[in-house]
């Protein structure tokens, strides 16, 4: 660089790579990703309301066998926001997935009504935002991957321990909220995590952090 240069010359690159504005940036939401995380949303709200029907004959077969085990059901309602902030990456993409995959299973209607499932998605989403919080919304890994899905699970396993299981015995309680943590971590986050790693090998997210990153490391 020309040692005369002065600072009016420094081009926004040289701003960026200094690190001075880059975490900033890094972390403002775009157009695009409130596009692809209401999709994400909309479509996982989708997969919701068919699981509000399947899961009631695994429950009729588990709650039976052990009560509390059927907390191992509950997975397929959290992967929302694990899946939306492994691809968007943002601060809040977790809470804003989750939740509007649960505003589009309570406007079609569902049996725990309306308004308890907003507050369900909402509690989901931040059980699984607090645990990239943690990690500075900089580490996307499976592990982390994983610990978000349980951290949705713990989250709302507690609320339905409150909303619906009023009373329960230690026994249910244990059982339960280690059976959903099971379900949480495997299935909202490990599973989220291939999701997340297939979606961005087929280019769809080149725009994203998480596409770039998948295609640097083929």
């Amino acid at each position: 660089m020309n040692a005369s240069a002065s600072p009016s010359t420094v081009s926004s690159k040289d701003v960026a790579a200094s690190g001075t504005s880059h975490p900033l940036r890094r972390l403002r939401w775009r157009i695009v990703d409130i596009v692809v995380a209401s999709v994400l949303g909309v479509a996982s709200g989708l997969i919701f309301l068919l699981w509000n029907i399947g899961y009631l004959g695994p429950k009729a077969i588990l709650e039976p066998l052990l009560p509390g085990l059927q907390g191992l059901l509950d997975g397929p309602w959290l992967f929302a926001g694990v899946l939306g902030a492994l691809i968007i990456r943002k601060p809040g993409a977790a809470l804003y997935t989750e939740t509007l995959a649960a505003v589009v299973s309570a406007l079609v209607g569902n049996q725990w009504g309306g308004f308890l499932t907003l507050e369900a998605g909402l509690v989901q989403g931040l059980g699984a935002e607090l645990i990239f919080l943690v990690f500075f919304y900089r580490v996307w890994s499976l592990p982390v991957a994983m610990l978000a899905g349980a951290g949705a699970a713990i989250a709302g396993g507690i609320n339905n321990l409150i909303l619906w299981y009023a009373g329960a015995d230690t026994a249910f309680t244990v059982i339960y909220l280690i059976s959903t943590a099971v379900s949480g971590a495997v299935i909202a986050g490990a599973l989220s995590w291939f999701l997340a790693r297939g979606i961005a090998a087929t280019g769809a997210l080149d725009r994203f952090a998480s596409g770039r990153e998948r295609r640097e490391l083929v």
